[in-house]
Formats: structure tokens, C-alpha cells, sequence
């Protein structure tokens, strides 16, 4: 059993440029990178922290990978001597978006970078146990002005597409402590009293 988990690699997954504010406003279980080299990249079952370069290198998810990228064939391809890029998969086992773990001590040299697994352990440990899901209301109500209550709907649903987490206020609260509310843009707390902010 020691033999087979000492195979397990250990890396630094970067997420592209762009990509976190993604990441962070919408839930995903999986991250997939493409353009990785095959030959030097993560394989299946390997550990990885999944790691945002700002000012310096943070630590924002860890993950698994359960797809390497590598060539696949399809024998009834007429073209079938052709390879085609499958991308790198990695599945979230537990994420730090709104607080990541600074690790200076990391040197990327690319999209993925290998590590050592004290390293690893080093930086999955600061970011603790995963937290305990807890029931939570979330709404988002939008005064819309329309003939009929279907076609309030329609407006509804197309200012959300239209406007999104980018503009829109969504507010939060746990399930039996509605007065604990919270409004929520861009994925982080924000204030919508005015008053306030005189």
C-alpha cells in the first residue's frame, strides 16, 4: 500500500489568466486545462493545488486529476493516424477562493509545475478542513416592469444573462436567520446601504 501512494504525484496547477474570476463566481467541479504538454504534466490520481500568480503566487483550490492529456484516436476516423488534444481534467476536492493561501515558496515555470509532496502537504494544510454545508437562502429580486406576469419572467431571466454576478446584488442568508442577510457582486460582500457610504 506505502508503494502505491508514494507514487502519487504532487503538483502546481495555474489557472489562466482570466480564468479566477470565473472560477470564483460560478460553482464547478471540475477545472480543465488545455494546451498542457503530455509528456511532462500531472497523471491520474495525482495531487495538485490549484494556484492564482497576482502579486504573488496563491494557493486557491486543491484538486485531483482524473484525466492526463494525451493523444486519443477514434478508429473509425478516416483521419485516424491524427491525434487529438485532450485536455488536462483536474476535480475539485476542496476550494479556497475567497480566502487563498499565499505560497511564496513555489516557483511556477508554467501551467503546471511539479512539486514536492512535503510542499504540498505544507500548503493543503493551511487551508484547513473543509467546512460543514449549512442551508442558505439566496435571492435576487428585480423590479421589472411588464404586461403580464409571463413575460416578467422572460425580462427576469434576460436581465440576469444580460447583467450577471458582475452587476447584480445577490443576497444571502443562513436558513432560519433571515435577518443575518447579505448582498453579494462579484462573488465578494457588498454594501448596498447609500447611506452608508456617505
Amino acid at each position: 500500500m506505502t508503494e502505491s501512494i508514494s507514487r502519487i504525484g504532487t503538483w502546481a496547477v495555474l489557472l489562466p489568466t482570466g480564468r479566477y474570476e470565473a472560477e470564483r463566481l460560478f460553482h464547478h467541479d471540475t477545472l480543465e486545462l488545455t494546451g498542457v504538454e503530455a509528456d511532462r504534466c500531472p497523471a491520474p490520481g495525482d495531487q495538485v493545488l490549484v494556484v492564482v500568480e497576482e502579486e504573488q503566487p496563491l494557493v486557491v483550490a486543491l484538486g485531483r486529476v482524473t484525466q492526463a492529456p494525451g493523444g486519443v484516436t477514434d478508429p473509425d476516423d478516416p483521419q485516424a493516424g491524427e491525434v487529438e488534444e485532450t485536455p488536462l481534467v483536474v476535480t475539485y476536492t476542496q476550494r479556497a477562493f475567497d480566502e487563498p493561501v499565499p505560497a511564496d515558496q513555489l516557483a511556477l515555470v508554467g501551467p503546471v509545475t511539479p512539486i514536492d509532496a512535503v510542499t504540498y502537504r505544507e500548503l493543503a494544510a493551511r487551508i484547513g478542513p473543509a467546512l460543514d454545508r449549512r442551508a442558505w437562502l439566496v435571492s435576487l429580486d428585480l423590479p421589472i416592469e411588464a404586461a403580464t406576469p409571463a413575460e416578467a419572467v422572460r425580462l427576469f431571466w434576460s436581465y440576469v444573462m444580460e447583467l450577471g454576478p458582475r452587476e447584480l446584488p445577490t443576497f444571502v442568508s443562513p436558513v432560519g436567520n433571515e435577518l443575518a442577510m447579505q448582498a453579494f457582486v462579484l462573488g465578494v460582500e457588498a454594501n448596498q446601504d447609500p447611506e452608508e457610504d456617505d
